[in-house]
C-alpha cells in the first residue's frame, strides 16, 4: 500500500488545521484587543474646557469628537466669555483647558494661573486676521475717498488711519465723493460688538488707537488719552451684540442699509462661504495694518498639553478647522478652501501688529466701558 499521499494528505490537513486555529486565536486575540480598546476610549473622563464662541462649533463637531475620542481625549466644552476666562482659574471647577479668543485674554489665563501657582501653557493651532466685511459699492466709496485701496478682484486693503479720523469727523455717508450708490444720511462707523463683553470689539479698540497713534500704543498717558477721544466710535453705534456672530448675523440677513462696514473674524465670511450664504456684493476690506487674531489654548494639565499637541499635528482636524474658516499652517489648503468657497481673500496678510499689553488693554477697554456707561 502506497503510504506517500496518505501520509501527504495527512500532512495537509493538520496544516489546514493548524492554520484555521492560528487564524481563529488571532481573530479571538483581536476581537479581545479591538473590545479593550473601545472599552478603554468609552471610559476615558471628558476634558472639561472653556472656549470662545469662535471654536464652540468646531469641538462639538461630530468628526472632531470622534477623533479625539479615538485618542482617549474626549471634551466636554461650555462657551465661556474669552474675557472672563480668568476667573475660572484655581477655583474648583477648574477646567482642563481653556482656549481664548486672542492673545489679550489668553494672557490673562495664564497670569491667572501663574498668581495662583498652577502651571499653564500656550499654543495656538489656528488663527484668522480681523477683518471688515462689507459691500462693493461702499468700498468704492470709500476707494474713492482715499480710505481705501483695491488689492485684488473683491478684496481691499482699508487705510485705518484715514478711516478713523473720517469717523472721529462725523462724516455722513452722502456727503462723501462718489456716494450715489449709498448717499445715506447715517455717519460713517464701524459695527462692532460691545467692548464690555467680546473680544473683537477689543480688538477694533486697539487698531483705532494705533492709527491714531502711529503705533501701538505702549504708554498709560497715550492710552487714556485715546480710550477717551475714541469712545464716541462706540457710543455712537448704538445696540450692540455680545459676540461677534450676533453682528455678522445682522450683516448678512440685513445687509448694507443697516451694516455697510461690521468688525468680524475673517473666519465668518469663509466658512458662510462654504455654506453657501455670501452675496455676489459681499467684499472684505483687510484694515492696514490688521491684527491676527490667534485662537489661543492653554492647557492646565499633561491630558490637556497632549491634546493641544493632537490638534497641531493631526491632518484631520486641521482640515476640518479650515471648513470652519479658520487659517492653519498650510496656506495652500487655505487657498483652496476659499477658493471652493468663492470668497476672494488676502492670501497672505503682512500689515499686521499686535494689540496693546494686556493691563494697557484693559485700561483702555475700561475707560470706554465707562464712558458708555454715562
Amino acid at each position: 500500500m502506497n503510504t506517500a499521499p496518505r501520509v501527504a494528505g495527512t500532512l495537509a490537513v493538520l496544516a489546514l488545521f493548524g492554520a484555521a486555529l492560528f487564524f481563529a486565536l488571532r481573530s479571538e486575540e483581536e476581537t479581545r484587543a479591538i473590545a479593550h480598546e473601545q472599552a478603554a476610549i468609552a471610559q476615558a473622563e471628558p476634558l472639561r474646557a472653556a472656549v470662545s464662541v469662535d471654536v464652540e462649533p468646531f469641538f462639538k463637531d461630530e468628526r472632531v469628537q470622534r477623533i479625539l475620542a479615538q485618542h482617549k481625549l474626549p471634551v466636554q466644552v461650555s462657551r465661556v466669555g474669552s474675557r472672563d476666562m480668568a476667573a475660572k482659574v484655581g477655583g474648583a471647577d477648574q477646567p482642563a483647558f481653556f482656549m481664548a479668543s486672542g492673545v489679550v485674554a489668553a494672557n490673562m489665563v495664564v497670569d491667572a494661573a501663574r498668581k495662583a501657582g498652577k502651571a499653564a501653557t500656550q499654543s495656538t493651532p489656528f488663527h484668522t486676521p480681523l477683518v471688515v466685511a462689507s459691500w462693493e459699492p461702499v468700498a468704492k466709496i470709500l476707494v474713492a475717498n482715499g480710505m481705501a485701496k483695491g488689492l485684488s478682484p473683491k478684496v481691499y486693503g482699508l487705510d485705518m488711519e484715514k478711516l478713523t479720523q473720517a469717523m472721529l469727523a462725523k462724516q455722513r455717508w452722502r456727503d462723501l465723493k462718489g456716494s450715489g450708490e449709498y448717499a445715506v444720511s447715517r455717519s460713517v462707523l464701524v459695527s462692532t460688538t460691545d467692548i464690555r463683553r467680546s473680544n473683537s470689539a477689543a480688538m477694533y479698540l486697539a487698531l483705532t488707537s494705533a492709527a491714531l497713534n502711529g503705533d501701538v500704543v505702549a504708554d498709560r498717558a497715550s492710552a487714556q488719552q485715546l480710550a477717551t477721544k475714541l469712545a464716541e466710535l462706540f457710543k455712537r453705534q448704538g445696540y450692540q451684540e455680545n459676540y461677534v456672530n450676533g453682528a455678522f448675523d445682522d450683516y448678512l440677513a440685513i445687509g448694507m442699509g443697516k451694516t455697510p462696514m461690521a468688525f468680524v473674524y475673517e473666519a465668518q465670511m469663509l466658512a458662510q462661504g462654504l455654506r453657501g450664504g455670501l452675496r455676489p456684493e459681499m467684499v472684505l476690506l483687510y484694515p492696514q495694518p490688521t491684527i491676527v487674531n490667534k485662537q489661543v489654548f492653554v492647557a492646565m494639565d499633561e491630558r490637556a498639553k497632549q491634546l493641544a499637541e493632537l490638534l497641531a499635528a493631526n491632518k484631520e482636524l486641521q482640515a476640518i478647522a479650515l471648513e470652519f474658516g479658520f487659517r492653519t499652517g498650510d496656506a495652500a489648503a487655505f487657498a483652496a478652501t476659499a477658493a471652493k468657497a468663492g470668497l476672494a481673500v488676502e492670501a497672505n496678510v503682512t500689515q499686521v501688529i499686535d494689540p496693546p499689553g494686556f493691563d494697557l488693554m484693559f485700561e483702555m477697554i475700561d475707560i470706554v466701558s465707562r464712558e458708555m456707561n454715562q
